[in-house]
């Protein structure tokens, strides 16, 4: 079976779940929302700024036969997503999946990082996170439980050059994932992070090239989307009913912990 055709297999392990995937207009949030469609939740596509982009994704998911919406946010503003899950929870009736996955990628040697450049990366990764988790509690809550996934990523252990915040933001959604999970059992919330190594996920413009071969991946080539939105798939599903605060690694056996 194709990459594609597993995470856009057909099921209904989610259906009567509402989901909402923040930054899913492209690449792996594109992936993600899709896959979460195809298991049978109805699914918020949250874009930062461009509803024509959250919408294309939304006629993906329909005309796969899923239910889908765009809501446009930046996850950055506390007040934007008070407003956004406000609309979700009056056209849906609530949240029981919440996917963190929005971030910018930003290369820049820390002697000419800015300020503004280290606090936009936090705003968007980590206080976004936390505006959205906030937001989503309480319908999470009276609707008995739910999941939230965080994407880390490699860097997070690693480092990588040019990406001190990068680094920084995902290792702090390493932590944010354990001491979630710990605050939140008490509500059946269940909260872990999914860690993409190499992946076939070229800046906005430039075209996929495929395949990707990679000789620092024992796999032989870069990750695709659908393989981390299958991941994600399985974390809000019955089959993970007692995993959280885990941290799943993505990679190709390219680094292991």
């Amino acid at each position: 079976m194709a990459i594609h055709d597993a995470a856009l297999q057909k099921g209904d392990e989610l259906k009567g779940k509402v989901a909402l995937v923040t930054g899913a207009t492209k690449n792996i949030g594109r992936a993600i929302a899709r896959s979460l469609a195809a298991a049978g939740a109805t699914v918020a596509v949250n874009s930062r700024a461009s509803k024509e982009d959250g919408d294309r994704v939304v006629k993906e998911i329909t005309d796969a036969g899923g239910i889908a919406q765009a809501f446009v946010a930046d996850i950055a503003d506390g007040a934007a997503v008070e407003a956004m899950v406000k609309s979700i929870n009056e056209r849906f009736g609530g949240i029981d999946l919440l996917v963190l996955n929005a971030s910018v990628r930003k290369q820049t040697h820390i002697t000419e990082m800015s300020f503004e450049e280290w606090r936009r990366i936090m705003a968007i990764s980590l206080d976004g996170s936390f505006h959205c988790v906030k937001a989503c509690l309480p319908t999470m809550t009276k609707r008995g439980g739910g999941a939230i996934v965080t994407l880390g990523g490699m860097m997070a252990l690693s480092g990588a050059k040019n990406r001190v915040h990068g680094s920084v933001v995902k290792h702090g959604l390493v932590g944010m994932t354990r001491a979630l999970a710990l605050d939140l059992a008490e509500f059946g919330i269940r909260v872990n992070c999914v860690s993409p190594g190499q992946m076939n996920t070229p800046p906005a413009g430039e075209p996929v090239v495929v395949p990707s071969p990679s000789k620092a991946v024992p796999l032989g080539r870069k990750g695709e989307p659908e393989e981390i939105a299958s991941t994600v798939r399985f974390l809000c599903g019955p089959g993970s009913s007692f995993i959280s605060g885990q941290t799943f690694h993505v990679n190709g056996a390219q680094m292991m912990y």
